[in-house]
């Protein structure tokens, strides 16, 4: 594979390689934690009384619905601080609920701060507040070259098997398959738009690059061309 190659490879699947690390589990909540996007703008709206800040993050027939609970929260929170405390965890859950349910993502309650959301959603946050995604990038890149790699080079070393090693030739079929999804997967993924989070059609990823996508007389063919 040419240089030229492999950093037009890396160009197409920069977005791809993103989208397959944020589909993971830990990741797809990342909008409902406490010290995520959503709470983060609700708590300067509280703060400046500004409710414009928080509406951005809901869909517009949910607009009326976030300005209610949001003046009855600077409402009830002058009252005491228990009420402050109660009355904001109240417009928080209402508003990622809301949020969630924008994206067609189920709501699961408001998530704890400080989890380990992995590698490339702490990047992406870091490169929209620096103006720069060098770091992203590289992370990026460096993810998609390994795998790309690693499928590639498995394949290629079980695809000189005897006609009559049936066990080769199937191991040969395995690699193979799991190496086409796998670039199959990040060109869709590259060139697919992104709609809100991605929902698990039920089957693990692992599972699905398992899925049945064989070449037709893989083994034949092999045979045919030696």
């Amino acid at each position: 594979m040419s240089r030229q190659h492999i950093v037009s490879l890396q160009r197409s699947t920069l977005i791809a390689t993103m989208v397959l690390f944020i589909v993971s589990s830990t990741a797809s909540a990342h909008c409902d934690g406490m010290d995520g996007p959503v709470v983060k703008a609700a708590r300067r709206a509280l703060e400046t009384h500004d409710a414009s800040l928080v509406l951005i993050w809901v869909q517009k027939k949910d607009e009326a619905e976030v300005r209610q609970v949001f003046q009855a929260t600077l409402a009830v929170r002058n009252l005491s601080p228990d009420a402050m405390e109660l009355a904001d965890q109240y417009f928080f859950e209402t508003l990622v609920r809301l949020h969630r349910a924008g994206e067609g993502a189920p709501y699961t309650g408001l998530k704890p701060a400080g989890r380990d959301l992995g590698p490339a959603i702490p990047a992406a946050d870091r490169a929209l507040e620096e103006g720069s995604m060098g770091s992203l990038k590289a992370l990026l890149t460096d993810a998609m070259q390994r795998g790309l790699r690693e499928h590639y080079e498995k394949a290629l070393t079980k695809k000189n098997f005897r006609a009559d090693d049936l066990a080769a030739g199937r191991e040969y079929v395995e690699a193979y398959v799991e190496f086409v999804h796998y670039v199959e997967r990040i060109h869709e993924a590259s060139t697919m738009p992104v709609q809100g989070h991605f929902h698990e059609s039920g089957a693990s990823s692992e599972e699905e690059l398992h899925a049945e996508h064989q070449p037709q007389n893989a083994i034949e063919a092999e045979a045919e061309h030696r």
